[in-house]
């Protein structure tokens, strides 16, 4: 995966709670395995009208808005538990996803897949949707090392919660293998003692 350390970068600001996976990725896109061009369908519903023509109104088609942080509504990712909604997102071009709460099972899923769900509190979440709606050029930074999230403009910045080992993987960009990869040296380390030891034991045994 990626590396993630800080980001710096505009934002697009989806004011709408409870958005579920069905949302984010319809269940019609779930036959391919590959993550590959789930980008494109990406709140298909909401982008596209039924005769397939871009819904002006829908913040993802509004040209004054862009940037890879998604900014969401209370509740993020709830529904079923499908990792394709993290697939589409990513692919889309977010690294970030800012909400007041998200689902959990969503949330690991958007951490397995490199993309960081950032919890804030619902007074801090207002603040960003007010800062990008008044200036869409508004920058926020992501700072995953201090896990903090600020506004550019105005300095206003939050602290936010990470589970330490996803944090650990979205820094040197691993995923759970390359974790267990890089911690090869000190396993063998271990065994090495562990055999050294067990040796010891059985020669004191006899």
């Amino acid at each position: 995966m990626e590396k993630f350390t800080t980001l710096t970068a505009t934002a697009v600001p989806l004011d709408s709670e409870n958005v579920d996976t069905d949302q984010i990725i319809p269940a019609r896109f779930l036959k391919a395995t590959d993550k590959a061009g789930f980008g494109d369908n990406l709140f298909r519903d909401w982008r596209y009208d039924k005769t397939g023509e871009p819904n002006k109104d829908f913040v993802l088609n509004d040209p004054t808005y862009k940037g890879s942080i998604l900014v969401a509504g209370n509740n993020f990712g709830c529904g079923s538990s499908r990792e394709h909604a993290a697939w589409a997102l990513k692919a889309y071009g977010f690294k970030v996803v800012i909400s007041s709460y998200f689902a959990d099972i969503f949330k690991g899923n958007a951490l397995n897949n490199g993309l960081l769900p950032v919890q804030v509190s619902p007074d801090y979440l207002y603040k960003l949707f007010t800062a990008i709606t008044a200036n869409p050029s508004e920058e926020i930074k992501i700072d995953l090392e201090n896990q903090l999230v600020s506004i550019n403009s105005s300095g206003e910045s939050e602290k936010f919660e990470i589970d330490t080992y996803k944090k650990t993987c979205l820094i040197n960009g691993y995923d759970d293998i390359d974790f267990l990869t890089s911690k090869l040296e000190r396993i063998k380390e271990y065994e090495q003692k562990r055999s050294v030891s067990e040796k010891e034991m059985d020669k004191i045994a006899n």
